[in-house]
C-alpha cells in the first residue's frame, strides 16, 4: 500500500549541514570514501531510540541555526552536541526523543558543548541512495540541502503515541581529553623519542579540521620520508613529513603515503568528532589484541 510522505520544510540551514547515515560500504575500490556520521556513537543511539536501522538517514549539523517545520506527525531525536533547541519557541528540556505534531517548528540554537548534532527521524529522511547509502559526498551525490527553503521527505506515523519515559542523552563521555587508539601499521618506524612524545603529549585541535580530517596544532619532528601509497581508513592517524598529525575522518580518501602511526577506536573517532577547535586531547594507547 502506498503511503503519503510527510514534508519537513527547511526554512534556515547552517553551512556544513549534510545527510548522513552509517556510511557507504564497498566504495573504496572505486576510490570513494565511506562518509557517514562523524559521531557514530550518538547517531546509533538515536536510531536505537527511534527503532531505526543504522541505514536511516539523518541531518548532521556542525553549526547552530537550523529552522525546520514538519507537516505531519513523527518522532525525532536530537543527539550529539548539547544545544539550545526549541519547539514552537518553547525550550526543549530533553531532546533525546520528541513527539512532533503537524505544523511544529523546530529551531536549533547555540551549541553548549560538542561540535556535531544529529537530527534523526523515525524511518529516516527519504533521500536518493548512491552505492547503498544516503550519505552526502560532493563528487557522487546531488547538492542535498545546500540551498533552502528545501522540502525533505519522511514517513509519518499514523497517530500520536505516548513516548513514556525518555532516556536523557548525556555528553560527559566526550568531554574528557583521552582519545583511545591502537598503534598504527607504521608505528615501529618511529624513533623511541617520537613514540614517547606521542604517548605523553597533550595536543590541541587545529582550525584546519573538517569531515576529511582533523589536524592537531602541535608538531612531532619527523625525519621519515613518505611511504608508498597504502590503504587508510577513518580513524587512521598520519604523521606528515612536516611533523603534522592528521586524523583521517569519514570523508577522507582511501589511500595515503604518510606513516600511519595510530588508529583510533570507533569510540575514539566519535569522541574526537565532538571536539572543538582548541580543545585538548591526549592519545590513550591500548594494547593490540593478538592471537
Amino acid at each position: 500500500m502506498s503511503q503519503h510522505l510527510g514534508k519537513a520544510v527547511v526554512l534556515r540551514c547552517p553551512a556544513g549541514t549534510s545527510f548522513q547515515d552509517e556510511g557507504r560500504h564497498g566504495g573504496a575500490k572505486y576510490g570513494i570514501p565511506s562518509s557517514g556520521a562523524m559521531d557514530q556513537r550518538s547517531f546509533r543511539w538515536a536510531n536505537h531510540l527511534l527503532k531505526n536501522f543504522n541505514t536511516a538517514v539523518a541531518l548532521e549539523m556542525a553549526q547552530p541555526g537550523l529552522r525546520i517545520q514538519f507537516d505531519q506527525i513523527c518522532h525525532i531525536s536530537l543527539v550529539g552536541a548539547k544545544v539550545m533547541a526549541s519547539l514552537n519557541q518553547t525550550p526543549i528540556t530533553n531532546p533525546s526523543l520528541i513527539a512532533i505534531a503537524g505544523g511544529d517548528l523546530l529551531e536549533v540554537g547555540k551549541f553548549l558543548s560538542g561540535s556535531r548534532l544529529y537530527l534523526c527521524i523515525q524511518g529516516g529522511f527519504q533521500v536518493e541512495r548512491y552505492l547503498g547509502s544516503g550519505s552526502d559526498f560532493e563528487s557522487i551525490t546531488s547538492p542535498s540541502i545546500r540551498s533552502y527553503p528545501k522540502v525533505l521527505s519522511y514517513i509519518p506515523i499514523p497517530q500520536p503515541s505516548s513516548l513514556g519515559a525518555k532516556p536523557k542523552w548525556e555528553t560527559s563521555w566526550f568531554e574528557s581529553p583521552e582519545i583511545e587508539a591502537y598503534h598504527g601499521a607504521d608505528w615501529a618506524l618511529l624513533s623511541s623519542a617520537q613514540q614517547k612524545l606521542i604517548h605523553s603529549s597533550i595536543f590541541h585541535v587545529s582550525k584546519f579540521s573538517n569531515r576529511m580530517g582533523i589536524q592537531l596544532e602541535e608538531l612531532v619532528p619527523n625525519p621519515l620520508e613518505d611511504l608508498p601509497t597504502n590503504p587508510v581508513f577513518p580513524g587512521t592517524v598520519q604523521l606528515t613529513s612536516g611533523g603534522k598529525i592528521i586524523v583521517l575522518m569519514r570523508d577522507a580518501g582511501v589511500t595515503g603515503g604518510y606513516p600511519r602511526i595510530l588508529h583510533l577506536t570507533e569510540d575514539g573517532q566519535s569522541k574526537l568528532a565532538q571536539k572543538r577547535v582548541g580543545d585538548p586531547i591526549r592519545f590513550q594507547l591500548l594494547e593490540t589484541i593478538t592471537g
